[in-house]
């Protein structure tokens, strides 16, 4: 016996190597010769949503999908029956299922070993959910860059021709005495200004800028949003209510890209009540968190609709550019530990919700609300 060899004993390197196995950060499974697993190790279960004891000693096709086991089977049987491997000692990658039934891509090395007249087959697993997720975030960044490249030289190359269109109508329609010729001259100066509203969504969803992150008071935020839609609201015959924390809702944020989402979410609700209503802005303290929702009293959000309306381009609106909603859902998500979710309604309307973490949120709220003032005409705070 080798007296420089730390294992002395075979029990204390076979004590080393399961503990190696058991704690490593690949799954480990091993099966013999009919497919019954002996070897099951953490990571494997935390892989396949399995327990070792649901598992060992039964056949490996009740963690694989039936296309899976069949393949595997066969490819066990194969190299029983010639010893050539074909997939031993190489690494493949494939979709199998865990235990919930969801799907997922895995990568997968094969060994075989042999001791006596028994054949045994270990799998080095890794689950590569994360990794393709990042290979497509990846890929999603590029090809947004070059599509940005790409809009930034066109948008440029409209947004001049544009610009001028827009001046000499604006300075035509002023001096036009005929309505007809007015009328005609209008239509033009809107659909230039829609146009370059359109170029300026165009570059803010696919040429974005980086976040200029501070923190921001979410109650300040929220009530300069109020103010800013209050005489359009008032024009609608359209009630606004804040219903806000009275301390600093804090919150890390970019405080310009914040508030053209709240404010665009904010006109998207008053454009949908035709006959007036309530549109309810409302920040709520969840622990660590803070949610704000913009509620309206409109039509909803129909089912067919729900699946399209973060697509560029796709717009329910006679006068819409379609980008409004997919560019705040990115700006949202482009904010660390942030999400933002749109649907209808309990009883009618739709709510769009934004939930970011938050520095300081006190739970208790204080509500101000504007109402129609039924003899004049206005609305009282």
């Amino acid at each position: 016996m080798d007296e420089n060899d730390p294992f002395r004993e075979p029990s204390q390197a076979l004590t080393v190597l399961q503990g190696a196995i058991e704690n490593t950060n690949e799954g480990f499974v091993t099966i013999d010769e009919n497919h019954r697993v002996v070897i099951f190790n953490r990571e494997a279960e935390r892989i396949f949503g399995v327990s070792r004891e649901e598992i060992l000693g039964k056949d490996l096709g009740v963690i694989l999908t039936p296309q899976c086991s069949q393949g595997h089977k066969m490819a066990v049987a194969r190299y029983l029956d010639t010893r050539q491997p074909k997939l031993i000692g190489h690494q493949s990658e494939f979709l199998t299922s865990r235990k919930n039934g969801e799907l997922f891509p895995l990568s997968i090395s094969f060994s075989v070993s042999t001791i006596g007249e028994k054949t045994f087959f270990t799998g080095i697993i890794r689950d590569l959910t994360e990794t393709k997720a990042l290979q497509e975030q990846v890929l999603k960044s590029e090809r947004l860059a070059a599509l940005g490249q790409l809009v930034s030289e066109v948008s440029h190359e409209i947004k001049n021709p544009l610009v001028m269109i827009g001046g000499y109508a604006r300075q035509l329609l002023r001096s036009a005495r005929d309505p007809k010729d007015q009328a005609k001259l209008k239509i033009i100066v809107d659909e230039v200004r829609r146009l370059e509203t359109l170029i300026g969504e165009l570059r803010d969803l696919y040429r974005p800028k980086a976040l200029t992150l501070e923190t921001v008071d979410l109650a300040v935020l929220l009530k300069e949003v109020r103010d800013l839609i209050q005489e359009e609201a008032r024009n609608k015959k359209i009630g606004l209510v804040l219903d806000i924390p009275p301390a600093p809702v804090l919150v890390e944020g970019d405080r310009d890209k914040l508030k053209q989402v709240i404010l665009n979410l904010s006109r998207n609700g008053m454009e949908a009540m035709d006959r007036g209503g309530k549109l309810t802005v409302r920040a709520r303290c969840l622990n660590d968190r803070v949610e704000i929702t913009i509620s309206d009293e409109g039509p909803g959000i129909p089912e067919p609709e729900r699946e399209k309306l973060f697509l560029p381009f796709y717009t329910t609106k006679k006068q819409g550019t379609g980008l409004g909603l997919s560019v705040s859902k990115r700006i949202i998500e482009e904010h660390r530990g942030c999400s933002f979710t749109l649907a209808s309604g309990q009883d009618k309307g739709a709510v769009a919700k934004i939930t970011m973490p938050s520095t300081a949120c006190e739970l208790p709220t204080a509500k101000t609300e504007a109402v129609p003032d039924k003899k004049q005409g206005r609305r009282k705070k």
